[in-house]
């Protein structure tokens, strides 16, 4: 299983790593920093350096434990390798920006309107999150997303650590999602992300330091998706 790095230093840009296993454009390393696609945010991009030669990192997924790196090309590389590594920090951090705003919009909506998050998607350039909350309708939205941006204005930090199993599961409050509760019950420890004051949830990504940094939201489209799923749509001014 290899170290994740990104969830040692979110803001870490540039690493080293031994190849454990190559195959055809897929590498797998002791550690890493890549962010896999989980959780509904995207993929690290970035390269890869091994005695002269240059990959780029295309596309990160996770499966049985290990993180598979995708390239761009076949890889050359050998088992044991040290490389150097490099992550596409400019799209790291507009995920990172755009990830800690929902969780700052998902818990105003939970705590202020006691709706419920139904899944949602984390892009570059804007992110969606969709709700189990009947009455919300546009105007309603661009009242939570104001409430939104007067937390995010109040500088709350934000950190993350790991509970045992029983702390976790005594507080029912940190999985949002029913598969979320189920997968709290096979895990030893359990990875949360709090935001000071405010909130704190199960979540295994990448984050920022303070709520500041996100920046002010704006509502770029509100849309029905059905009496138990609202779609909620923002951007970062």
């Amino acid at each position: 299983m290899a170290r994740k790095l990104y969830w040692e230093d979110a803001y870490l840009k540039e690493f080293s790593a031994v190849v454990k296993a190559s195959e055809s454009n897929t590498v797998i390393f002791d550690q890493t920093a890549f962010y896999p696609t989980s959780g509904g945010q995207l993929n690290d991009t970035g390269r890869i350096i091994s005695e002269g030669k240059e990959y780029s990192v295309v596309d990160v997924k996770e499966k049985d434990g290990e993180i598979l790196h995708f390239l761009d090309k076949e890889s050359e590389l050998v088992n044991g390798a040290v490389v150097s590594c490099s992550i596409n920090w400019e799209r790291r951090y507009a995920l990172m920006r755009y990830h800690t705003a929902l969780h700052v919009l998902c818990a105003v909506v939970e705590n202020n309107y006691n709706g419920r998050w139904k899944g949602g998607m984390i892009y570059t350039d804007k992110a969606h999150v969709d709700f189990d909350l009947p009455s919300l309708n546009s105007e309603l939205a661009e009242k939570i997303v104001g409430e939104t941006n007067r937390i995010i204005k109040e500088k709350h930090k934000v950190s993350s650590r790991f509970l045992p199993k029983e702390e976790a599961m005594a507080n029912p409050s940190l999985a949002k999602t029913e598969p979320g509760r189920e997968l709290i019950k096979k895990l030893d420890v359990v990875r949360v992300v709090e935001i000071e004051n405010f909130d704190m949830q199960m979540d295994g990504d990448a984050h920022l330091h303070n709520t500041e940094e996100i920046g002010m939201l704006k509502l770029s489209e509100f849309s029905n998706k059905g009496s138990n799923r609202k779609r909620v749509e923002i951007s970062i001014i």
